[in-house]
């Protein structure tokens, strides 16, 4: 048994929820707020940033890319073909090229500011830096959005899945930070079918299901949300 420290939204949580669900692992979520930068939570992980992971008899791992890695230390070998990190060199290279194109570059570009303005910031107290979304914020990332999509459905063209001929890590980056967006109907899928293809495959995994389930209270997900044939 596993413990998450998460918030429901969070790309990066969702990132190793989707990879603890592929392993079929059993999970305990616990709901962050980073933003409150709670004394337990900075204990664990002092930088103030979800996720984190508890694993018994060992110390707190904090952040998607750490946590990641020791999933596949631990439980990699086991997966035999379907192990989500690949045992060749090249492979993994390409992989960890793609969890960080999601998980730094589209996280810093769309998902996070996205995320931030339109649901965060209900939450937020006006110290902590809530308040009125910053529209010029929502617009910058929803421009941003369109080249990452038109990047994953190259990619999604020229490959099977986005690394590879399988799932890796890659397209679950990739599909955490698209499904908090898309939530928000903030992913313009009629501009790339082969991306829309490809999500449409990733989203309809039994992993996904327990995202697809989550709503949040006064902000309707979006018409594509819970449509496996969107």
């Amino acid at each position: 048994m596993y413990t998450l420290f998460h918030h429901p939204f969070c790309p990066h949580s969702r990132f190793i929820r989707l990879i603890l669900g592929e392993h079929g692992l059993d999970l305990r979520l616990v709901e962050e707020r980073p933003w409150e930068r709670r004394e337990a939570f900075l204990a664990l992980n002092p930088a103030g940033h979800t996720p984190v992971m508890i694993a018994e008899g060992r110390p707190p791992i904090p952040g998607a890319g750490i946590i990641a890695e020791y999933l596949d230390e631990v439980h990699g070998a086991d997966a035999d073909e379907r192990r989500l990190l690949p045992t060749s060199m090249g492979e993994r290279i390409e992989v960890r090229r793609l969890m960080a194109w999601f998980n730094d570059k589209f996280f810093e570009e769309a998902s996070n500011p996205l995320v931030t303005e339109r649901i965060y910031k209900r939450f937020m107290s006006e110290e902590n830096g809530g308040g009125a979304p910053a529209t010029d914020v929502i617009r910058a990332a929803k421009v941003n959005v369109r080249y990452h999509l038109a990047y994953i459905g190259w990619l999604a063209q020229t490959r099977n899945f986005l690394a590879g001929d399988r799932l890796t890590y890659a397209d679950l980056a990739a599909a955490a930070h698209l499904s908090a967006i898309d939530y928000l109907g903030d992913v313009p899928w009629s501009e790339d079918d082969a991306a829309k293809a490809w999500y449409a495959r990733v989203k309809s995994r039994p992993s996904f299901r327990p995202l697809l389930s989550e709503w949040l209270a006064g902000v309707p997900a979006s018409r594509t949300y819970v449509d496996l044939d969107f």
